[in-house]
């Protein structure tokens, strides 16, 4: 859009696209430490019920990757309307 629009678009929309960049990763990152953890309980023998403390952060982290998109798509459509030509 940056090319189309021949100038650069305002920071914000920037920030929000690496923000969502951020909670992607974060959302990888929580879902990798409820597998691993899981893993490491069942080869314990420890009982099939999972520990709440990985599941409520990754619903955590799942909340925040669903605002950091809608932002993330908004500001999408904000650029998209200022390249358009009037």
């Amino acid at each position: 859009m940056e090319r189309l629009r021949s100038s650069p678009l305002h920071a914000n929309i920037s920030t929000a696209l690496d923000k969502h960049l951020e909670v992607i990763h974060v959302v990888q990152s929580r879902r990798k430490d409820e597998i691993v953890n899981a893993s490491n309980r069942q080869r314990q023998g420890a009982p099939r019920c999972q520990d709440d403390r990985d599941v409520f952060a990754l619903a955590l982290a799942i909340r925040e990757m669903s605002v950091a998109t809608r932002k993330a798509r908004t500001t999408l459509w904000c650029a998209f309307q200022m390249t358009l030509p009037k």
